[in-house]
């Protein structure tokens, strides 16, 4: 695994838990939360595009 995938996992991993973490204080549909979800979403779609592009 390279370098920038690792990078992209890791930060997947961490956004991922501060979304836990947010749903838990704030509630699903709270703004801070949906906003968390929306980067998260977006890191995930970067991480299938590398895949499917670098693969």
């Amino acid at each position: 695994m390279d370098m920038s995938k690792k990078i992209l996992k890791n930060r997947i991993f961490c956004r991922r838990m501060l979304m836990y973490w947010k749903a838990r204080q704030y509630g699903l549909t709270h703004p801070k939360t949906v906003k968390c979800s929306q980067t998260l979403d977006n890191l995930l779609n970067r991480y299938q595009n590398y895949d499917q592009h670098c693969s």
